[in-house]
């Protein structure tokens, strides 16, 4: 196989997905009961309140190594409305970007009784992102006009809106993300229209098996500019023990385009490929998550994968749980 030119086209397409990861970057991080993060309507939609804080960091024998951290807070207020607000900071290399959200949600219920789930949500991310590169350690001596050797700095502001709906065992989501198309600085005195727009679609169905519950889940997701689309399948087990609840899943993200390299003589063509599997426990008011992505396939950066922990707080009580089978909401 001709490893540098399958390395080169990979990387390649490798770049462009990073590209087009504006604000927060679409991970597995709502495996791991964090659907907030990825969906402004689920902003107080819960019967608990949560806090969720999260790691994720990849080849932690490299420096400046892919990594990222997320603070998330959601809360109900009265009868119909939820707030939250999120900060994060994402790294990579000589490349980062911080930012800040706050939401509001709307919620309307159409149950007959006060224990039966029947919610339909309406929510919007308010955010501004400040992407940095970092050129203090670059060798200005080696002229070259792009180079200014400090910190560059580019600041954006963006939307993002959505709906949810659970009913009963059943919640479904649809969220866009980067709703303003926006020109931004790209460091080198030019300007782009960087801040794409994605479509996410999601929908998850818990199925009770006595002691077992079982919760399939699908997610589709469309860059509008790039059209780049990815589907995860997903399934979860939980089990309810004496001390709280044990639930593991495994999530498979494909990418419906690939990038071809050769092989010996052969044209042969990848998608980007991951599997993800997730372990977590809820233990009274707290929750810990552990979630591994490992790229699947015959060219690949490297051995490793992504490491993510998840701890979580749930506070206070919006209102008594609701008579079904939903850990999104209960």
């Amino acid at each position: 196989m001709n490893f540098r030119g399958a390395f080169a086209i990979f990387f390649i397409g490798w770049i462009g997905l990073l590209h087009s990861q504006e604000g927060i970057p679409v991970y597995h991080d709502y495996f791991a009961d964090n659907l907030y993060l990825l969906h402004p309507s689920m902003a107080g939609a819960a019967a608990r309140n949560q806090i969720r804080l999260t790691a994720r960091q990849q080849w932690f024998d490299q420096n400046e190594a892919p990594n990222m951290q997320t603070l998330s807070v959601n809360a109900r207020i009265g009868e119909q409305s939820g707030i939250g607000g999120i900060v994060f900071n994402d790294k990579n290399g000589f490349h980062s970007q911080t930012g800040g959200y706050l939401t509001y949600a709307h919620h309307i219920m159409f149950s007959r009784s006060p224990v039966d789930l029947n919610q339909l949500s309406f929510g919007i991310n308010v955010g501004l992102v400040q992407s940095q590169l970092d050129e203090s350690s670059f060798d200005i001596n080696d002229f070259d006009p792009v180079i200014s050797g400090v910190l560059q700095s580019s600041s954006y502001f963006n939307i993002d809106i959505g709906a949810s709906y659970n009913y009963l065992n059943f919640s479904g989501h649809f969220t866009v993300k980067n709703v303003l198309l926006q020109n931004r600085n790209n460091f080198t005195e030019e300007f782009e229209s960087s801040n794409l727009r994605r479509y996410i679609l999601s929908a998850a169905y818990l199925i009770d098996k006595g002691d077992w519950d079982i919760e399939p889940s699908a997610m589709f997701q469309l860059v509008e500019r790039t059209g780049e689309s990815f589907v995860d399948i997903n399934a979860k087990v939980y089990r309810t023990l004496d001390f709280g609840t044990l639930w593991g899943g495994l999530s498979y993200r494909s990418s419906f385009d690939g990038a071809e390299y050769v092989d010996g003589t052969a044209i042969e063509d990848q998608r980007l490929q991951y599997i993800t599997p997730v372990l977590g426990v809820n233990y009274k008011n707290f929750l810990f998550a552990y979630t591994y992505s490992y790229q699947i396939g015959n060219v690949r950066f490297d051995s490793g994968g992504f490491h993510q922990l998840t701890l979580g707080y749930d506070f206070g009580k919006s209102r008594e749980p609701y008579d079904c089978d939903c850990p999104a909401i209960n």
